[in-house]
């Protein structure tokens, strides 16, 4: 039992001591405000992102989903047709094409090398979330969007991809 415990002990120092490291880790890169910039796709290969600059806020629109179309079995009788953002709080913007859409937007770029004070858009559930984006590396984005303290959010990984 007491060497279970202290493998758990072990354990929980090394997991703590990551994510102390991790911030401090994160302000070593002097990232350029316009790295964001590009093409990027989920972790999962569902949605590719195009983010771009607008003045000086960033937004990312939807640029290819890898089932664009609803399935045959839609619930609500869209089989086979263009997905749109049909869960929207505003009945003027259900009609909407998801591709060409922004996911986010508003982001600004600070001084903890992050684009912050966005806005979020989960057009799954018609819910709009404040947004924040770290750089972990060149190729790799955090998304996070969250009501009210960032600790508790949900996070779109994003990898850079050519072209």
């Amino acid at each position: 039992m007491e060497r279970k415990n202290k493998i758990s002990k072990t354990m929980f120092l090394f997991l703590s001591s990551l994510l102390l490291l991790h911030p401090i880790c994160s302000l070593c890169h002097a990232w350029n405000q316009e790295a964001i910039i590009g093409k990027w796709r989920d972790v999962k290969g569902t949605i590719e992102i195009e983010i771009y600059r607008n003045n000086e806020k960033y937004h990312g629109r939807i640029m290819w989903l890898k089932e664009p179309n609803y399935r045959e079995n839609d619930r609500k009788g869209m089989a086979g047709k263009p997905k749109i953002d049909r869960e929207n709080p505003d009945p003027a913007l259900r009609k909407r094409p998801l591709l060409n859409m922004d996911l986010f937007w508003g982001c600004v770029f600070s001084e903890n090398q992050r684009w912050e004070r966005g806005l979020l858009y989960d057009p799954l559930k018609g819910k709009t979330y404040q947004c924040s984006i770290s750089m972990d590396t060149p190729d790799w984005l955090r998304v996070r969007g969250y009501i009210g303290a960032e600790i508790l959010s949900m996070t779109m990984f994003l990898k850079r991809i050519e072209g």
